[in-house]
């Protein structure tokens, strides 16, 4: 009996080594990355962005059409904190097509888009996106602006939404018309 026992034992740990070893060896397909299809649609995407780029007041003066968003796809916590009024919320992180048509399921709605490097005047709510702007930067590297107004549009863009528009001027956060709304208003 013991030694049946000891042959099942041994049975079942040779299995389990060969198991992990075969996992370990697992050939797995290409990540569904293409930087190539991201620098094709960025080409598309170029001259009709350029055209839809919008000042503070024609930003305003649309926000009250109908059929119109104000998309806020900063994350959750800076959306909670602070956002334009009225404004619905996406994470970046979260856009995927069921995501997307969830939120705005008429792909034809007009969408407005902003960004922290829309803002000035509140560093904690609205950050700015520049990197090598900080005192540990290289002397020789020339800040760059990152902002999410870009990769948001183009994703949109991606997904269909050719009905967007996207705020292109610096406002001051105590501008009278800016209407903001979140815990962080006071």
């Amino acid at each position: 009996m013991k030694q049946l026992s000891f042959a099942i034992v041994a049975f079942f740990s040779v299995c389990s080594i060969f198991a992990q070893s075969n996992d370990a060896n697992q050939n797995y397909a290409k990540a569904l990355v293409n930087y190539d299809d991201y620098k094709g649609l960025i080409a598309q995407v170029e001259d009709h962005r350029t055209e839809r780029l919008i000042d503070f007041n024609t930003f305003l003066k649309m926000s009250k059409e109908e059929n119109v968003v104000i998309l806020d796809t900063r994350s959750t916590f800076r959306y909670n904190l602070k956002h334009i009024e009225g404004a619905v919320h996406l994470s970046f992180s979260d856009f995927t097509q069921q995501a997307l048509q969830a939120l705005i399921p008429d792909p034809k709605t007009k969408i407005l888009i902003y960004c922290n490097n829309n803002f000035e005047g509140d560093q904690v709510n609205f950050a700015s996106k520049v990197a090598g702007s900080n005192s540990k930067a290289p002397a020789d590297t020339q800040p760059l602006t990152l902002a999410l107004n870009i990769p948001t549009y183009v994703n949109l863009y991606g997904y269909g939404y050719r009905n967007v528009y996207e705020l292109d001027e610096l406002v001051n956060i105590n501008d009278p018309r800016l209407k903001l709304e979140g815990v962080g208003v006071r």
